[in-house]
């Protein structure tokens, strides 16, 4: 049982990113000992997990739990497993390499964390971060900048190849339900650096998943940014959960930062409904308010 981990994955209408990641979790050099798989999608790919090269517990959720729901269905099943560690995967990303477990592996051993997560870089552009990272109050995509550090600690772009200490969940709780997509990874990671959990990420090792460079709308340069989601439906989430869990973590910077930023992106391109949509999401997050189920949500 040592160092035996087991993968909980969520999938949605993507069969071939599904060949895909299970294809390369069958060559990894440390191999999962099980793999639990969450879709919600309207395409059922029971089929594409029953022909896998490995052997996959496929879990069908008639429902649609969003990231978050999913990903906590994929986590029970994988502790229910009794493996020491979660690998935790979104359908359309993969590991760069087949040793990537076995090198998240040792950094956590040889460091003493009990999260670590990978770099994530663009497919068809490893050299470029899929999610910058700010480094001495700069913006960067450069993998090469960031590379020769090692590990960057204290931080993490979760949930993608996330690799949890099963023990972890009995402290910090599961992704939160309620937040669907959108933010249930920045929650997590907030809830880790609260609980005093020892995480980082490992530079030497990557996952490859679609880039968000779309989203990052700069302001002042690479010193002052927001991010804007390319669709009302995940704008809405995005921005109702950002007011959420600044009122949640009691997050100053942060609210500062999104008073000013938005109206001045808003307002900037002249697009008042815009600054309004935004304001009612982020205002209703930062009540409590506009929770339930994905039927009762106006985008």
């Amino acid at each position: 049982m040592q160092n035996s981990v087991a993968v909980a994955a969520v999938t949605f209408d993507r069969p071939g990113d599904v060949r895909t990641l299970l294809g390369a979790l069958s060559r990894q050099t440390h191999a999962p000992r099980s793999i639990s798989l969450v879709d919600s999608g309207t395409q059922p790919v029971d089929h594409i997990a029953a022909e896998a090269p490995v052997t996959v517990t496929y879990l069908r959720s008639e429902a649609n739990l969003g990231g978050a729901g999913g990903f906590s269905f994929a986590i029970l099943s994988a502790l229910a497993s009794g493996a020491e560690w979660v690998w935790i995967m979104d359908d359309d990303a993969h590991p760069e390499d087949p040793t990537c477990l076995a090198t998240l592996l040792e950094a956590a051993e040889s460091r003493g964390l009990d999260v670590v997560v990978p770099l994530i870089v663009a497919p068809g552009d490893p050299s470029k971060l899929s999610f910058p990272f700010r480094l001495d109050g700069h913006l960067t995509h450069e993998r090469s900048v960031v590379a020769p550090l090692g590990l960057i600690e204290n931080v993490g772009q979760f949930f993608n190849g996330a690799l949890i200490r099963a023990d972890v969940f009995f402290k910090v709780g599961l992704p939160d339900l309620r937040l669907f997509i959108r933010g249930d990874e920045v929650d997590f990671m907030l809830r880790l650096r609260r609980a005093g959990i020892k995480f980082g990420t490992v530079t030497t090792v990557a996952l490859t998943h679609p880039a968000g460079w779309g989203e990052v709308q700069e302001i002042m340069g690479d010193r002052f940014h927001v991010l804007v989601p390319e669709t009302p439906f995940k704008r809405f989430y995005y921005f109702r959960n950002r007011g959420y869990l600044t009122r949640r973590h009691l997050r100053l910077k942060s609210f500062v930062a999104d008073a000013v930023g938005y109206p001045l992106y808003f307002l900037g391109r002249g697009d008042v409904r815009g600054l309004a949509k935004w304001a009612g999401a982020y205002g209703a997050g930062l009540r409590g308010a506009k929770f339930g189920p994905l039927k009762d949500q106006k985008f």
